[in-house]
């Protein structure tokens, strides 16, 4: 095994531990800064179709009333996903693993990992609504080539990229092309402020009294599904936590005093790292929900099907003036296709792990883990673009897929709740207000999802 500093092998299990890849956690906050990214990893392919598409849909639908869900879900949802780092960094154990050992049905594998199978295969229409936005934006700068077209090249493009091994250049990249696209965005937002006929800060206290809007209920079940930190990303994120070291970096569990300050030592990165995400995408989402609630709802431009891309535009048009489409278009592309890249390059780590788990193959041979992979990074793709081809609807694709996620979010507070009192070693329990925060996310995610299922029910 090669030592910490050296160029690993192509084939390094980053799931397996090795001594030599024991770090002394930082202790500065800049420092600490240096070493996050799963978060960092996870905004990129949080601000995309939720933001850009979900959230300034449900605004132009309902306006400023339903601005409470978002932020609700940007707040909420990073409690359940620290407690599930917490986990995978304790123990070593990945995000699936711990979920299969909860209680309750299982054939193999227990509900839980099933159930994230179950809703994997929804949330298929929500990257075909992706690639139906980027190719929508690529059929408006070059109209001589179909939409149909487009989602093929993509296709390919997402194909080569994530087979080829190069994924990690190039979510660095995008991930610093959707930052810029977010700032863009917030700018426009601070200028719709200075818009007296598009915004006032009557309507914005409107949007924050609790209320949900009749006429948009099952988009704003959607939204709080996806936006901020989803249920899919929340099984995503212990994975990245694995592979970026966080758990090899601690040790293999010992209990010893020096195992549990190193533990606590790299859960407070894994903190921070989660903090530093969630300023980044609440941030974006809240100026797309702005944008969207003044610039489209007042003029009646709820995005559709064929016209998604082009009525999305008129956010920045109408604040920054005609000459932003040119901005908005890149960025729309960028912002959706990199959702489109990172969150198929999680999801088939996350399949592959399942298949570890069904007994496909042993824990420690990462090579078959890698085929898998790469399997599974062809059957999600193929499928995501095969939806848009079929129903071309990005907007409902979006809500779908919104709602598969939303529901499978109580199931993963239960999950967490259980890892928290069942599988951490007590030796790693965190502080008392970190519980309290972790019970209030799960309580307040189990009654909002149980109240959308009784009126869906009525």
């Amino acid at each position: 095994m090669s030592q910490v500093g050296a160029r690993p092998h192509p084939l390094k299990n980053p799931y397996a531990y090795d001594d030599a890849d024991i770090q002394v956690p930082p202790r500065t906050l800049p420092q600490i800064l240096r070493r996050i990214g799963p978060g960092m990893i996870l905004a990129a392919s949080i601000v995309g179709s939720g933001e850009l598409i979900a959230t300034t849909t449900l605004g132009a639908e309902v306006g400023y009333v339903a601005l409470w869900v978002i932020i609700l879900s940007c707040a909420l949802k990073p409690a359940i996903q620290a407690e599930i780092g917490r986990h995978s960094v304790a123990t070593g154990r990945t995000g699936l693993a711990g979920f299969n050992h909860v209680p309750g049905p299982r054939w193999k594998v227990n509900w839980i990992v099933w159930g994230w199978a179950a809703m994997i295969l929804m949330t298929r229409f929500q990257i075909g609504a992706m690639y139906g936005g980027v190719a929508q934006a690529l059929h408006q700068v070059f109209p001589v080539v179909p939409v149909t077209v487009w989602v093929i090249a993509l296709l390919a493009l997402t194909l080569a990229l994530l087979l080829g091994g190069g994924y990690e250049r190039i979510e660095k990249l995008a991930m610093v092309k959707v930052v810029l696209f977010t700032m863009l965005t917030f700018l426009c937002a601070l200028l719709l402020i200075r818009r007296p006929d598009d915004f006032s800060w009557g309507q914005l206290l409107e949007g924050l009294r609790f209320q949900l809007p009749s006429g948009g209920l099952a988009s704003a079940v959607a939204v709080f599904g996806i936006t901020g930190v989803g249920a899919s990303e929340l099984f995503m994120y212990p994975y990245w936590c694995v592979e970026k070291g966080y758990a090899r970096f601690s040790g293999r569990r010992d209990e010893t005093p020096a195992w549990r300050s190193r533990a606590f030592g790299w859960i407070k990165v894994m903190h921070v790292d989660i903090l530093a995400s969630m300023i980044i995408y609440t941030i974006a989402t809240v100026a797309f929900y702005l944008l969207g609630a003044g610039i489209l709802h007042s003029r009646g431009l709820v995005p559709n099907a064929t016209e998604m891309i082009p009525r999305l535009s008129n956010m920045y048009t109408e604040t920054l003036g005609g000459w932003a489409v040119y901005l908005f278009y890149p960025g729309a592309m960028i912002t959706l296709y990199g959702t489109i890249f990172a969150a198929t390059a999680a999801e088939s780590r996350v399949g592959a792990d399942m298949c570890r788990l069904l007994g496909f193959f042993q824990e420690d041979d990462y090579a078959a883990r890698v085929r898998f992979r790469r399997r599974f990074v062809w059957g999600l793709t193929v499928i995501g673009a095969g939806l848009y081809l079929i129903f071309e609807s990005p907007v409902n694709m979006v809500k779908i897929g919104g709602v598969a996620q939303a529901v499978m979010l109580p199931v993963i507070a239960v999950g967490a709740l259980f890892m928290r009192y069942r599988l951490l070693p007590r030796s790693v329990w965190p502080k008392w207000w970190i519980t309290f925060g972790l019970w209030v996310a799960a309580i307040t995610t189990i009654c909002l999802m149980a109240y959308y299922a009784v009126l869906t029910l009525r």
